[in-house]
């Protein structure tokens, strides 16, 4: 397989009309092709997606009641995270990224082969296309694995019950996980892209998108412009769905969808008397 690394950094021709994104990916071989070939950018993409979009909403629950705008939508206004908890949750992120994550990467540096990229950019067709049956594919895979885990009490209470310390979620309690949760977790986000055969910016692009889903869905507040409510028709849980999950551990597995929920009877709505208007 042709190392990456080999390519001449030299202009690009320009491609076919029809590849809207042929520009933008053109300029990231030419000018960052050493970072984006680097086994390290999907953690480095990862890792910065989840703190980036994790300050707002920590900041908004340290501002709390001075902010009435926001907290008039707080989820479980009686349970504000402290300080103290948002550090262990970060710090847990830290620890495992650092401890795990990156040998993880550097044991598979030494074994797998040296991937390609494309000189084509993908149709933004394909973008959304890829996309949508990674996270369609995803959510399936982790609606069974966490079905399997709240109903094995062995497997809760060693894998698990890390995630649910917390009754009320917040943005930095996303990645509060165990090892076998995050490697799972991670092994799934590297191999569907790859399974689906979808183009490395699709495979970036829903990396951060996926996190922002996640994190959101962990924020403890049920605001009228996120993607639970701007996509229609319910399908999506967003943050009312899970908070209801920490609530109630035996409804809402599904990380982002709604559907399989919904097939098999485990969708709970979120309790009105929770909010706080």
């Amino acid at each position: 397989m042709l190392n990456i690394s080999e390519l001449p950094l030299q202009p690009l021709p320009s491609r076919a009309s029809d590849r809207l994104l042929q520009p933008f990916w053109d300029y990231l071989l030419l000018h960052h092709r050493s970072l984006i070939s680097s086994p390290f950018f999907p953690v480095l993409l990862a890792f910065s997606s989840y703190f980036f979009f994790s300050i707002p909403f920590a900041a908004l629950d340290l501002l709390g009641e001075r902010v009435p705008l926001f907290y008039q939508y707080k989820i479980q206004p009686d349970r504000p995270p402290t300080v103290g908890m948002m550090a262990k949750s970060f710090l847990t992120a830290v620890y495992n990224h650092i401890f795990f994550v990156l040998p993880a990467v550097i044991i598979g540096m030494f074994i797998l082969p040296t991937p390609t990229l494309p000189q084509d950019a993908p149709t933004l067709y394909e973008v959304f296309t890829g996309g949508l049956g990674v996270l369609l594919l995803f959510d399936t895979q982790y609606y069974i694995w966490h079905f399997i885990h709240h109903k094995h009490p062995q497997l809760y209470r060693w894998i698990h019950a890390i995630h649910h310390e917390y009754m009320a979620p917040f943005s930095w309690s996303t990645e509060q996980l165990s090892i076998p949760e995050l490697m799972t977790v991670g092994f799934w986000s590297n191999q569907d892209p790859i399974l689906l055969k979808c183009h490395p910016l699709t495979t970036w692009s829903i990396t951060v998108f996926s996190i922002w889903m996640s994190v959101e869905d962990h924020i403890g507040y049920d605001l009228p412009w996120t993607l639970n409510h701007l996509v229609p028709f319910g399908l999506l849980g967003g943050a009312p769905a899970h908070d209801m999950h920490h609530q109630k551990p035996s409804s809402n597995y599904a990380p982002f969808f709604s559907h399989w929920d919904r097939i098999f009877g485990t969708a709970v709505p979120l309790k009105k008397k929770t909010m706080r208007r």
